[in-house]
C-alpha cells in the first residue's frame, strides 16, 4: 500500500471533532495544529458534490461482513474527502480534548519548542505526534494514524540516528525527548502510578548533528553528510550613511556594512570578517560560496537585499536551513556583554568541575586569550559572534568558541580570497553544469586519502597563497614527496630550480613509505577531526574515543622513526631522511611526547575488551586513585550478587537436593527449577513452567533481585559520571591533539599534490622575486581538468605576459575555437601554483599575484533582479574596483547584453582603464574588432592575438559559412571571422534560416564596402570645396588626383591585411597602409594646419 494512500485512510478513520463548549467554558490547554484534510482540485470537488445532491435515497450496499452497517457512512465517507469552506478553516478550534498523561507531556514540550520536530521516546519505539507525525510520514516514507487525540507515527529507538539524519537533511530542526527514569527507580520513587518522566535530551540540526551525541559521527556518504564542511554562517548588517562615511570606499558604490561568523561546530573552525559591500552584495556572495553554509542564521533586522540574495542561495534546491534572530537585545554594546556573561558562566563551571587547581589557571589562560581576541573584533562581527554564540547555547556547543576554537579571519595577508565570480566562472569547487564537484578544479587535485585532509585541501584551493615564502615551502615540501617517489617530474623540476633548491641530494625512499602508510591507515579509521572535537564536546562514546586516539597514537609513533628532533637552542626541527623545514614541522607536530605520551595515558584507563563487547559498566579502569565512587558502586554490585548466589545453599537444604542451582532464563535469573511434583513453600511466585518442571522466585530472591537492580541503576548513574569527568579530563589535551589532527590533514594534502604531480606528470613553477615585475610565462600550458578528459589529444600554448613589456593579450578568433579554454587554463595554472601545487605545463615562470578576477559568460539573476547586461557590468566594476597591478583579469566578451554601439564603447572603455589606470595582467577575448584596434594606441603593452583554423578557400580569402577546422593554437594577429553559422548548424537551426542569415549577413558586407567608398568620395568633395590654393601650390586637379590614389593604396592595403591569415603578411600590409597614412597627414598639415591639428586628436582619440 503506498504511503499517500496510507495517510488518507487514516485520516478517513479518525474520529470526528466534538462540538465546541458553550462561549463560557476554556478549554484547558488548546490543542496543537493538526491538519486532517486532502486537497483536490476543484473541477473534481465539483464532480463530488453533484453526486451528493444526485445521490439516491437507496441505501449504500455494503460489504457482507460489516455489522449494524450506518445509512450515512457513504455521504460521511465523501465529506472527507471534501475541504471544508474557507469559512470554517479560518474559525478557531476552542474543542476542549481530555488528554493521556503522555499526551499531555507532548503538548507541554511541543509549547516550549514550537519549532522543533519531537522524537518521543516511549518503550522501544521513538513516536511522533500531530503535524510532526505528518511531516515524518512524508519524509521518511512511514505509517501516520490516529490515535487517541493526535496523529502519531513511530521508529525502533536502534534506528534513531538514521531517521534524525534524514530529517535533518530535509532541513528540519529535531529534538529526542528522552525517559529520564529507568522502570527500577521508578518503581521505587513517588511517581510509580504516573508516566515516565521524560525531558529533550537533545537538539540536532545540519550544522550541530556531526558534534551531537547519540548520533554517531563518522558516517562518510550517508545521507548527505561526511566528508564536507556543515559551517553555521550567521550574517548580520547595517546600513551606512554615505555623506558621513566618505573616504571609507562608500563613493564607490558600497551601501551596506556586513559582519559574518562562521562556526564549523564538528571541527572546532571559526572565522570572522566585517566588511564594505555593494547593492550586489558580491563580497557576501564570495564568503557564502568560499564556506557552503548548511545553515544560515540571520541577524534581524536585515537589509533586503542582504536577505533577498541569502534566501535566494539558501532556496528550495539548496537543503540549506535558515533561522532569524532579533538583534533587539544587542543594542548599546549589550552584545559585548552577552559575551562576558557566557563566558563568566563558562568558567564558573570548570571550577566547579575540575578540582586540579593546575588545570584551571591552564583553561583560564587559553580562555582570555580567546576573549581578548573577541574584544578586539569589529563593532558587527561581536554582534553576530553573540548571536552564534546565544544559539549554540540551546545546543550546548557554546564552549568550543572559548576553549577549543581555531579563529581566523575572512581578508589574510597571506591568503588570496577568490571572488564569488572566480569560483564560478572558473569551476573551481563546483561545475556549472550540475552543481556537482565533477570536472572541477577541486576534484581534479583531490587526491587525499581522509575525509579532512579533503577539507582541508578545499580550503586551499578557494585561498590561494599569496607570500611568496609560504608557496616555496609548500613546493619544496611536495618536491621532496616526489623525488622520493621517483618521478621524472621531480629530476625535471630540480633542474630548474634556483641556486637553494639546486643543492638537494636524492631523498632516500623512507619518508613516502612511512607517510603512505600513515595515510591509508588513517583512511581506514573515522574522521578523527571531528571525533576529538566530540570528545571535547563530551559527546563521544567509548569506541569512538578508543578509534579516535589509537589512530593518533600509531599514527605519531609511526612517523618518530624518520627521527625528527628539535635543536634546543635554535628551536629547528633537525632530521636526517626530512629536508623540507615544512615537512619537518608538520611531522614533529604529530609525533612530539606530547601527543604521543598523552594518547597512551589516555588509552590506559580503558578497556578496549568492555568497548568492544559494548558493555558500558566496564569501560573505565578503576584503581586506588582513579574513578574511587565507580569501584565503590561496582563493589556494591558485586556484594549484592554474592548475597544472592549464596541463598542456594538454604534451598538445598530445604528442597533436600544437594544438585540444585540458580537457573537463568530468557534473562530472568536466580530461578529455582522443581519437578512438577514437588511441594513449595506457599510464599514462593511461580515465575514460568515447562510439561515437566515449574520455576520459582522465592521472597528473598525476589528482594535481592530488587536491591541488585537499583545497585545496578547506581552504577550506571555513577558510571556515566565518571565518563564525563574522564571526558572533561581531556580538555587540557585538546590543543595538542587538535593541532596533531590538523597536521595530518596538511601532510595528506601535500601527499595529495605530490601524488597529482607524478601521476599527470606536471612540472614545479618558479616565482620570481617580488621586487621583479609581475609576469606570467607559460610554456606548453594546459588545462588541468579538459587534460584529464581528452589527454593526447590537448593542444597545449604558450603565455607571455610582462609588466614591462606585453601584459596585456587581445584574443580574437571563431567561436568553439578554444578562446575561453586558454585563458581558463591560464588562470587555473597561476591558481594552482599558489596553493603549492605543480602545474600542468613544460616551463612556469610567475610571479605572485594579489587576486584572480574574472568576467566569463552571460546569466542573468532573475531571483536578484539582475538582468544579464547588469551581471556583466557589475562584475567588470567588481574588477576595475578591486584588482591591482600585481592581479590577472581575465575577461571573456563583455558587452554582449546591449547593443553594438553600448557593448562596443564599454568595453573598450573597460580595456582602457585597466591599461592606463590598473596596468594589470589581461587577458581579453572579444569578438568585436573595433576593440582590436586599441593595440595601435599601445603597441608595446597590448597584442593581438587569435586561435588558428584552417578553411576550405584559404587561398581565397574563404567566407564566413565555409568548412573550417579549428587548430586550437594561439597566434598573432587578428581574426575577421566568428564563423557563426558553423555553430548554428552544431545546433540543428534549420538549414532556412542559415540560408537566410547567410543572405543577410552578404548584403550586411556590401552595405559596409559602399560606406567605404562612399567616405573616399566624400574625402574627395571636401578637398574639392576648399579654398583657392597658394600660387606656388600645385594645380588642384592634381593634387585631387594624387590624393584620390594614395587614398585608394591605403584601403586596399586595410582590406589585404583584415583578409589576411598570414600574420607575418598582414603585418606587413597594416605597416605599408601607416606610412602611407603618415605622408597623407603630412601633405596636408602642409596646406592646412588647423585642419591636421583636429584630424590628429581625432585619429588620437
Amino acid at each position: 500500500m503506498g504511503k499517500q494512500k496510507q495517510q488518507v485512510i487514516s485520516r478517513f478513520f479518525a474520529p470526528k471533532p466534538k462540538p465546541s463548549p458553550p462561549p463560557n467554558q476554556e478549554s484547558s490547554t488548546p490543542p496543537p495544529k493538526i491538519s486532517a484534510t486532502v486537497s483536490f482540485s476543484p473541477s473534481k470537488r465539483k464532480l463530488l458534490s453533484d453526486h451528493l445532491a444526485a445521490a439516491s435515497p437507496k441505501k449504500p450496499k455494503l460489504s457482507p461482513h460489516t455489522q449494524n452497517p450506518d445509512p450515512n457512512l457513504h455521504r460521511r465517507f465523501l465529506q472527507r474527502f471534501l475541504e471544508p469552506p474557507p469559512e470554517e478553516e479560518s474559525l478557531p478550534v476552542t474543542t476542549s480534548i481530555k488528554y493521556t498523561p503522555l499526551e499531555q507531556q507532548v503538548v507541554e514540550l511541543k509549547s516550549k519548542h514550537p519549532d522543533v520536530i519531537l522524537m518521543v521516546e516511549v518503550g522501544y519505539r521513538y513516536r511522533f505526534f500531530g503535524e510532526d507525525a505528518e511531516i515524518a510520514a512524508r519524509v521518511l516514507g512511514i505509517y501516520a494514524h490516529m490515535d487517541h487525540s493526535f496523529m502519531t507515527a513511530s521508529v525502533p529507538t536502534f534506528r534513531l540516528n538514521v531517521h534524525v539524519r534524514r530529517l535533518v537533511n530535509a532541513g528540519y530542526k529535531i529534538g529526542v525527548v528522552k525517559q529520564t527514569e529507568t522502570a527500577a527507580i521508578k518503581s521505587h520513587g513517588a511517581n510509580r502510578s504516573g508516566p515516565f518522566f521524560r525531558g529533550l535530551s537533545g537538539l540536532y540540526t545540519k550544522a550541530t548533528l556531526e558534534a551531537a551525541e547519540d548520533i554517531s559521527g563518522g558516517c562518510v556518504g550517508e545521507e548527505g553528510f561526511g566528508g564536507q564542511s556543515n559551517f553555521l554562517v550567521c550574517v548580520v548588517d547595517e546600513r551606512v550613511d554615505r555623506e558621513t562615511n566618505k573616504g571609507c570606499g562608500l563613493e564607490a558604490g558600497f551601501d551596506v556594512r556586513v559582519g559574518v561568523v562562521g562556526v564549523e561546530i564538528s571541527t572546532g573552525e571559526v572565522v570572522h570578517g566585517e566588511f564594505n559591500d555593494n547593492f550586489m552584495r558580491s563580497g557576501l556572495e564570495a564568503v557564502v560560496l568560499s564556506l557552503s553554509p548548511a545553515e544560515l542564521l540571520l541577524g534581524q533586522p536585515l537589509s533586503q537585499q542582504t536577505e533577498k540574495f541569502l534566501l535566494g542561495y539558501a532556496g528550495p534546491t539548496s537543503n540549506v536551513r535558515v533561522e532569524r534572530a532579533s538583534l533587539d537585545r544587542f543594542r548599546n554594546g549589550s552584545a559585548v556583554d552577552e559575551i562576558v556573561s557566557i563566558y563568566e558562566d563558562l568558567s564558573a563551571r570548570n571550577i566547579e568541575d575540575d578540582k586540579e587547581n593546575r588545570v584551571e589557571v591552564a583553561g583560564e589562560k587559553i580562555s582570555c586569550l580567546t576573549v581578548h581576541t573577541i574584544m578586539n573584533m569589529p563593532h558587527l562581527t561581536v554582534k553576530a559572534l553573540a548571536l552564534t554564540l546565544r544559539h549554540l547555547k540551546q545546543f550546548g556547543f557554546e564552549r568550543i568558541l572559548f576553549e577549543g576554537a581555531s579563529i581566523r579571519s575572512l581578508s589574510s595577508t597571506t591568503e588570496m580570497t577568490l571572488s564569488a565570480n572566480t569560483l564560478q566562472q572558473l569551476e573551481v569547487i563546483k561545475n556549472n553544469s550540475d552543481g556537482s564537484e565533477s570536472g572541477s578544479l577541486f576534484q581534479n587535485m583531490n587526491q587525499t586519502l581522509t575525509v579532512y585532509g579533503s577539507r582541508l585541501l578545499r580550503h586551499w584551493v578557494t585561498h590561494p597563497l599569496c607570500d611568496r615564502n609560504l608557496i616555496s615551502a609548500r613546493l619544496d615540501a611536495v618536491s621532496e614527496i616526489v623525488a622520493c617517489m621517483g618521478s621524472p617530474s621531480s629530476s625535471q623540476a630540480s633542474d630548474e630550480l634556483d641556486e637553494e633548491s639546486s643543492e638537494r641530494k636524492i631523498v632516500p625512499p623512507e619518508l613516502y613509505h612511512v607517510l603512505s602508510s600513515v595515510l591509508t591507515a588513517l583512511s581506514r579509521s573515522p574522521d578523527i577531526q571531528r571525533g576529538i572535537t566530540r570528545i571535547f564536546h563530551r559527546t563521544a562514546k567509548a569506541t569512538e574515543f578508543i578509534a579516535v586516539i589509537e589512530a593518533i597514537l600509531l599514527a605519531g609513533k609511526q612517523l618518530q622513526r624518520l627521527g625528527i628532533k628539535q635543536d634546543c637552542e635554535t628551536r629547528s626541527m633537525q632530521s636526517a631522511t626530512v629536508r623540507s623545514s615544512l615537512l619537518r614541522k608538520l611531522i614533529s607536530v604529530v609525533s612530539s611526547p606530547a601527543v604521543v605520551d598523552n594518547a597512551a595515558k589516555l588509552l590506559s584507563a580503558l578497556n578496549k575488551e568492555g568497548a568492544a563487547r559494548g558493555d558500558l559498566l566496564d569501560i573505565l579502569i578503576t584503581s586506588s586513585n582513579q574513578f574511587p565512587e565507580l569501584a565503590e558502586a561496582r563493589q556494591a554490585v558485586l556484594a549484592v550478587r554474592e548475597k544472592l548466589d549464596s541463598l542456594i545453599v538454604s534451598y538445598r537444604k530445604k528442597l533436600a537436593n544437594r544438585n540444585l542451582e540458580f537457573l537463568e532464563v530468557s534473562g530472568i535469573t536466580h530461578l529455582i527449577e522443581v519437578p512438577v511434583d514437588a511441594k513449595v513453600p506457599m510464599n514462593w511466585v511461580k515465575v514460568n513452567s515447562t510439561k515437566k518442571t515449574i520455576r520459582y522466585h522465592p521472597p528473598e530472591i525476589l528482594a535481592g533481585l530488587d536491591e541488585l537492580a537499583l545497585a545496578t541503576e547506581h552504577i550506571s548513574l555513577v558510571n556515566r559520571a565518571s565518563w564525563d569527568s574522564f571526558l572533561k579530563s581531556f580538555g587540557r589535551y585538546y590543543t595538542d591533539f587538535q593541532a596533531a589532527v590538523q597536521a595530518l590533514a596538511a601532510l595528506d594534502c601535500l601527499h595529495s599534490l605530490a601524488t597529482l604531480s607524478r601521476n599527470k606528470n606536471y612540472i614545479c613553477p618558479l616565482f620570481v622575486d617580488d621586487s621583479e615585475p609581475v609576469e606570467i610565462n607559460i610554456q606548453s600550458g594546459r588545462h588541468p581538468v579538459l587534460e584529464t578528459i581528452l589527454q593526447d589529444n590537448f593542444v597545449p600554448n604558450d603565455t607571455s605576459l610582462h609588466a614591462e613589456g606585453e601584459y596585456c593579450q587581445i584574443i580574437t578568433g571563431p567561436n568553439m575555437g578554444g578562446k575561453s579554454c586558454y585563458i581558463r587554463q591560464v588562470a587555473l595554472i597561476s591558481i594552482m601554483a599558489q596553493v603549492g601545487s605543480f602545474v600542468p605545463a613544460s616551463f612556469a615562470k610567475l610571479h605572485v599575484l594579489d587576486g584572480v578576477f574574472t568576467r566569463m559568460g552571460a546569466t542573468d539573476s532573475i531571483q536578484h533582479g539582475r538582468s544579464t547586461f547588469l551581471e556583466e557590468l557589475s562584475e567588470a566594476s567588481h574588477i576595475i574596483r578591486t584588482c591591482s597591478s600585481r592581479s590577472l583579469v581575465i575577461i571573456d566578451e563583455l558587452g554582449r547584453g546591449t547593443s553594438t554601439h553600448d557593448g562596443v564603447a564599454i568595453a573598450y572603455a573597460t580595456l582602457h582603464h585597466l591599461l592606463v589606470e590598473k596596468r594589470c595582467l589581461v587577458l581579453f577575448v572579444t569578438h568585436y574588432p573595433e576593440i582590436a584596434e586599441i593595440s595601435n594606441s599601445f603597441p608595446v603593452s597590448a597584442g593581438t592575438y587569435h586561435v588558428s583554423y584552417l578553411t576550405s578557400q584559404k587561398d581565397n580569402g574563404g567566407s564566413d559559412h565555409d568548412d573550417v577546422t579549428y587548430l586550437y593554437k594561439l597566434v598573432r594577429g587578428l581574426c575577421s571571422k566568428s564563423f557563426g553559422f558553423k555553430v548554428a548548424q552544431l545546433a540543428q537551426i534549420p538549414p532556412s534560416c542559415i540560408h537566410r542569415a547567410i543572405t543577410m549577413a552578404a548584403n550586411l558586407e556590401a552595405e559596409v564596402r559602399a560606406r567605404e567608398r562612399n567616405t573616399v568620395s566624400s574625402i574627395k568633395h571636401l578637398m574639392e570645396s576648399r579654398g583657392k590654393p597658394k600660387a606656388h601650390a600645385e594645380p588642384p586637379e592634381s593634387r585631387t588626383e594624387e590624393s584620390m590614389s594614395v587614398l585608394g593604396d591605403l584601403f586596399a592595403d586595410l582590406r589585404c591585411a583584415l583578409s589576411e591569415d598570414d600574420p607575418s603578411k598582414s603585418f606587413k600590409l597594416l605597416k605599408g597602409a601607416w606610412k602611407i597614412a603618415e605622408d597623407l597627414v603630412a601633405r596636408s598639415e602642409d596646406q592646412n594646419p588647423m585642419h591636421h591639428q583636429h584630424f590628429s586628436n581625432n585619429a588620437r582619440f
